[in-house]
């Protein structure tokens, strides 16, 4: 095998040109193929990210009347639906894949936010413990946060976040302002952000409406004890937990949900549902690779005229050779030495086109990466198999010229001029 290989490699080096140009086809091929592959992978991590955002693994769990999300304030408290207990949160923590969780209370306000002459429309009251910042990623970067006499006592008191307060405080320091929330006075006491102040990548309209949909003028938080005083009387909660990784966000939503809805006993079909970002991303990456599947099927074209080209020059080889061929086979060489021989040619010229192609799929990559400003995540097994395939195609399209060499007749072969 080694001294096939060999004389492989010479015969390349001999015929520089002709073999480069034979093995054009398939470089081209193999480069379209990363590229594409390239490209793809770059855009589904884009999309996962853009979807998850820092990565915080963080999973909603919200009641739903059929397909649509049951607002509260307007449908009242839905009938059936139980309030959630410590004990419910201990048995949801047990679940394999939940890290932590949180219960919380959330609505979109509409002029009921106000400080002074300015009111804050579009924002996002949530009633939550200090459990709920955990398990979303948020700390405190000015003031403090909710102690636990702010829920024993009842405070009025909220933390906001930086678009709330630029909202209502837009050139003054809101620690220790108050602001009303529903008719009921509460003082500021911190404002909290997120651990990463990642943003998802923008680049069309349809990326804006999918990517931005959630994004409102600001969130406010109060502690959960003293939700029933704004809304007189005591909601369902939502639920958020943590999975352990970011492959166990649909499990760990699941798992909760189906949970929750064990507790669920009313007419109207309303149940706790996932909100799984991680579905919504493969979803989305389903919808990118299927039409780029097209562009691989159409590269891959480039490969079967390279096979082709690859059987041309090898039968040429094969006619260039014949004497050669009947002078090893009167010197006793068997068809399966010869078949061996001009096999391994065509695989080592096949398989050195697919190395030349990754490489130039890789720079091609690169290249798309920088003047069109798509992602690209560069695949080790792609290019691996990549080259294999390339083989394949050597072995496949060098078997007929092969077979022809093995059959030859040496003494027509020692006559051939």
């Amino acid at each position: 095998m080694l001294e096939n290989i060999g004389l492989s490699f010479q015969g390349i080096w001999a015929h520089k040109m002709r073999s480069f140009l034979t093995m054009l086809g398939i470089i081209i091929g193999i480069a379209a193929i990363i590229a594409i592959v390239s490209t793809i992978n770059g855009t589904n991590e884009q999309i996962k990210q853009n979807l998850i955002g820092a990565g915080n693994n963080a999973v909603n769990i919200r009641l739903y009347q059929q397909d649509w999300e049951y607002e509260t304030e307007y449908n009242g408290n839905p009938e059936g639906v139980p309030v959630l207990t410590s004990k419910n949160l201990e048995e949801i923590l047990a679940i394999e894949e939940v890290d932590a969780a949180t219960f919380y209370h959330r609505r979109n306000t509409y002029n009921s936010i106000f400080h002074g002459a300015s009111t804050l429309n579009g924002c996002i009251l949530y009633g939550t413990t200090n459990s709920y910042f955990d398990v979303y990623g948020y700390h405190l970067s000015r003031g403090r946060g909710f102690s636990e006499a702010d829920f024993t006592e009842y405070r009025k008191v909220a933390l906001m976040d930086a678009a709330a307060a630029e909202g209502l405080f837009p050139d003054e320091n809101p620690l220790g302002r108050t602001i009303e929330i529903m008719g009921e006075p509460f003082v500021i006491i911190g404002l909290v952000e997120l651990d990463s102040s990642f943003q998802p990548t923008i680049n069309s309209i349809e990326d804006y409406y999918t990517y931005m949909s959630n994004n409102s003028s600001g969130n406010i938080f109060v502690p959960d004890a003293i939700w029933p005083v704004l809304y007189a009387y005591d909601e369902p909660q939502n639920v958020g937990v943590r999975a352990r990784t970011t492959d166990d966000m649909t499990a760990a939503g699941k798992k909760t949900a189906d949970y929750l809805n064990g507790f669920v006993n009313n007419q109207n079909d309303i149940k706790y549902k996932s909100s799984d970002l991680l579905q919504q991303a493969k979803n989305l990456q389903d919808l990118s690779s299927s039409t780029n599947r097209m562009l691989i099927l159409i590269a891959g074209i480039s490969l079967l005229v390279g096979g082709i080209g690859v059987m041309n020059i090898m039968l040429v080889s094969v006619t260039e050779r014949t004497r050669e061929i009947g002078l090893k086979k009167a010197l006793g060489a068997r068809r399966s030495r010869i078949l061996a021989q001009f096999l391994t040619e065509a695989a080592v010229l096949t398989s050195l086109g697919g190395l030349l192609g990754v490489v130039a799929g890789i720079i091609m990559a690169e290249l798309i990466s920088r003047f069109a400003e798509i992602p690209i995540a560069l695949s080790a097994p792609a290019a691996i198999i990549a080259v294999l395939f390339s083989s394949l195609i050597g072995i496949l399209f060098g078997i007929l010229p092969s077979m022809k060499a093995a059959k030859l007749n040496p003494i027509d072969a020692l006559r051939n001029e």
